[in-house]
């Protein structure tokens, strides 16, 4: 194989036509100068189309073609900066443009963006640091013709440090440049589940139903991908067993490698793929990491797919399109082994719902709650788990969630019924039939651990 530099990414070498649907819905909403969520299961490849985007030449021309020359896509990774201050991402937004310019040996563009960026860190301020990150854009819009595009990758890790000021200079930089900005957010679900309205509302209307879903399956990653490591291993995997694989997976990017891996280490041929794959100590790691993505309503859809029409619909939905329901069959037998077998599963389920004061997290058993949980449902969620057994008044509430408002006049029973439902389809089996968060007719919540 072709040698390449060290410092060219992967995902340079994968075909032109990997997840050719996927990358093209992309590259609609951007030249449309819209943002766009790419929403998926952990594992199926959301990094790697930014890693395409970014560095591969021939994944770019054969979607723009000679306009791909008018486009400079910036990949960024949100688990880096997460618990961080606003001021520390905007950095983060400036210091990625540039060294992605330098990257592209783009030097003239650089050498006059880094002098922007020198400027503002000397100023250590967060407005004078949006002002000049929006000069350089405007810089490589009209004195360049670049029409720049930021690639959020999991993004999900940040969530819970956002507040509305980061989308309003977002909004900010796209008034400035117009359709020559875009922004595209790589979520496990959709920001309106994970995040407040009053949060988006500054750069709502850029994103709202430009959602692309990732596939369990791509035929061309996955045949790159274990042609790869065939070449590294030196084995060859037949196709019959390629094909058992992409079932018992159902073609899912992560378990895919790590079956493949697992295979061609083996030292005899296992006789039962199925079991010898489940006991891979990789294979259930990737499959755990799956499980615990999911909300305990979503596991319930999940467990209960024989008797899917007893669950909420939003909940079937999400799992029909991440892929992994499919006309209410689940698609990845080693996940249907998984979750009928597994201890970490049956805790899950069974565990009492606990606040960690140390860590300040909400756990379920071995399911983190407060990771999929937006500010307001955490402080609610957070004053009842340490009221156990007590009816909490829906003033009390209010207090708790808006206290720290200038006034809670204008908080609307309404406002809270809305809060309290979306906290019971993130911590409820059944959010119709609430086992944790009762309501007790005109006195307030009680809460059941």
């Amino acid at each position: 194989m072709k040698q390449l530099p060290t410092h060219v990414q992967f995902e340079s070498l994968y075909p032109a036509d990997t997840w050719f649907n996927e990358v093209g819905q992309i590259i609609k909403f951007v030249k449309e100068g819209k943002s766009s969520q790419l929403i998926g299961a952990p594992g199926v490849g959301k990094y790697a189309i930014f890693g395409l985007l970014s560095y591969n030449h021939d994944v770019r021309v054969r979607h723009l073609g000679e306009e791909q020359t008018s486009y400079h896509f910036v990949q960024i990774d949100f688990s880096e900066i997460r618990n961080r201050p606003l001021m520390d991402v905007m950095k983060m937004l400036f210091l990625a443009l540039t060294d992605s310019l330098r990257d592209r040996k783009m030097m003239d563009c650089y050498n006059v963006l880094n002098e922007f960026f020198r400027n503002a860190l000397s100023m250590q301020d967060e407005l004078v640091m949006t002002e000049e990150l929006k000069h350089a854009l405007e810089t490589l819009v009209y004195e360049h013709n670049l029409t720049t595009v930021y690639l959020f990758e999991r993004f999900e890790e940040y969530v819970p440090t956002l507040t509305s000021e980061f989308f309003t200079n977002l909004r900010l930089i796209r008034n400035r440049v117009k359709y020559h900005f875009s922004v595209v957010f790589s979520v496990n679900k959709p920001l309106e589940d994970l995040l407040e309205p009053q949060v988006y509302a500054d750069f709502y209307d850029q994103f709202t139903g430009n959602v692309i879903y990732m596939p369990l399956f791509d035929k061309a990653s996955t045949a790159f991908r274990i042609e790869q490591i065939e070449e590294v291993s030196g084995k060859k995997v037949p196709e019959s067993v390629v094909n058992e694989l992409v079932k018992l997976t159902g073609g899912h990017g992560k378990l895919m490698r790590m079956c493949v891996e697992a295979y061609l280490a083996a030292e005899e041929k296992p006789k039962d793929l199925e079991k010898f794959l489940f006991e891979q100590q990789t294979v259930r790691a990737a499959l755990a990491e799956i499980w615990f993505s999911l909300s305990p309503v979503e596991q319930a859809a999940m467990r209960e797919t024989h008797n899917a029409e007893k669950e909420e619909a939003s909940s079937l939905e999400y799992l029909e399109h991440i892929g992994l329901l499919k006309n209410k069959s689940i698609t990845i037998p080693l996940l249907a082994w998984y979750m009928s077998s597994s201890q970490r599963v049956r805790e899950s389920s069974a565990g009492k719902i606990a606040y960690d004061e140390a860590a300040n997290k909400i756990t379920k058993g071995s399911l983190t709650l407060s990771d999929d949980l937006t500010s307001s449902e955490f402080l609610m969620l957070r004053y009842l788990v340490l009221h156990p057994e007590e009816i909490v008044s829906r003033e009390q509430l209010i207090n708790v969630v808006w206290g720290d408002n200038r006034s809670t006049a204008g908080v609307t029973d309404q406002a809270l019924d809305q809060l309290i439902f979306r906290l019971r389809k993130k911590i409820e089996e059944n959010p119709n039939e609430p086992r944790h968060t009762q309501t007790v007719k005109g006195r307030g919540v009680k809460f059941t651990p």
